[in-house]
């Protein structure tokens, strides 16, 4: 069985990052993980495009080794507060990950 982002992280969220972007803060249970999953692939815009519907070429990835954890930052769906939005402070929006299979 493929291992998924809630078997190798101790913690994940997302946050508000401003009108037009969110970021997902994924942390790592350990370096080794950190390190064997941080840049993986399924972590990659083409996931967070079909997961979120954003463009992937404004996706960004900040791997942070000394804490074990990467951050991810894409364009929102909707704007904060726009008539679309469903998750104004977008603490919700990383439960999509937690499924996300890796290897």
């Amino acid at each position: 069985m493929m291992p998924t982002v809630q078997d190798v992280c101790r913690h994940v969220r997302s946050k508000n990052a401003g009108p037009f972007w969110v970021t997902f803060d994924l942390f790592f249970r350990n370096r080794e993980d950190f390190h064997r999953y941080a840049r993986h692939p399924a972590l990659g815009p083409a996931t967070f495009e079909r997961l979120f519907g954003t463009d992937p070429a404004l996706v960004k990835q900040f791997p942070v080794e000394n804490l074990n954890m990467v951050k991810i930052s894409c364009v929102r769906p909707a704007p904060s507060g726009g008539r679309e939005e469903r998750d104004m402070h977008s603490g919700q929006m990383f439960v999509r990950l937690l499924d996300v299979q890796l290897d």
